[in-house]
């Protein structure tokens, strides 16, 4: 079999976007100013992200049994990505409703919907998708036991993983967490995790470091405009953002994780590579949309030239 640079297992979602002025009160209706539609769900996103930069990807999901499943298969082969891991469910869709502010901050819910039915038995279907990668990108808008699954099958044949805890949930097993080799919360997901405080640089690299002394081998703790804090046995460093004028912020941070995946998986090495997605995920937020803000690796070039 044909091997991947990048397997991502995860969700997928169709998202909608209601750009707005402001919240509205309990009971009250007020007119919003723009509304789109798209692809999202944040293991497709970070699909999407990877294979836009030219990595060969293939995908692990479960879309609904409706018009907007066969929308998204549709989706995932317009964008290059290996579609044999993809299965339909028997519940419809997951959804999201976005809300973006004039700050471009969002609030977001989620509707799993068939991403629920990725059960660890799935996988199981899929073990030489899982032995035949490099790397291995997990979030969790799906079964946090498929996650552990695929965490037990990745250590099995030596490949590497990438968890992105989000959304944060409070179930987390720190024991599969200290499994991976790429570790990368936000400080809320971080304290959230290990107890431990979160609220300046040097609390969030103890609490970085309690994670590295239980097993993982790298973190990558997302700071939103400051950068990235990477952590490892030997080293750390502050990866700094770059400063853009962000105008909708929906799907940055799978951006990023998608990008770092697929910068990891060419041969980069870990401060490079994240300096690479720090730079595609800025370019992101200059532009409306999930998935559609994404730019290919030659629009990227162009953007930062």
């Amino acid at each position: 079999m044909a091997k991947s640079d990048v397997l991502v297992i995860g969700s997928n979602m169709i998202d909608l976007i209601t750009y707005i002025n402001r919240m509205p009160i309990e009971g009250e209706t007020i007119e919003a100013p723009d509304f789109q539609m798209g692809f999202g769900g944040k293991g497709a996103n970070q699909a999407v992200a990877a294979s836009r930069l030219g990595s060969k990807v293939s995908f692990i999901s479960m879309v609904g049994n409706d018009t907007f499943g066969k929308q998204q298969l549709a989706n995932f082969k317009e964008n290059h990505i290996d579609t044999t891991g993809v299965s339909i469910g028997t519940k419809s869709s997951g959804a999201a409703p976005i809300f973006v502010e004039p700050t471009s901050d969002n609030r977001i819910l989620i509707i799993k919907g068939a991403n629920n039915e990725l059960t660890p038995e799935v996988l199981d279907r899929y073990i030489d998708l899982i032995k035949n990668t490099k790397i291995i990108v997990l979030q969790q808008e799906i079964p946090l036991e498929t996650n552990y699954h695929a965490i037990d099958l990745a250590n099995q044949f030596n490949i590497p993983v990438l968890l992105n805890p989000a959304p944060a949930n409070e179930d987390l097993d720190i024991n599969h967490v200290s499994k991976v080799d790429f570790f990368s919360p936000n400080e809320t997901e971080l304290a959230t995790l290990t107890g431990m405080p979160t609220n300046n640089l040097d609390e969030i690299k103890r609490a970085a470091k309690h994670m590295i002394d239980l097993g993982v081998k790298n973190m990558m703790v997302t700071l939103g405009s400051k950068g990235v804090l990477w952590v490892s046995k030997d080293s750390g460093e502050l990866v700094p953002a770059v400063k853009v004028k962000a105008v909708d912020t929906t799907g940055a941070g799978d951006s990023f994780i998608g990008s770092f995946a697929h910068y990891f998986a060419q041969g980069e090495d870990v401060p490079t590579a994240l300096k690479h997605a720090n730079q595609y995920a800025a370019v992101t937020v200059t532009r409306q949309g999930t998935q559609k803000s994404y730019p290919t690796a030659a629009e990227l070039v162009s953007h930062i030239n």
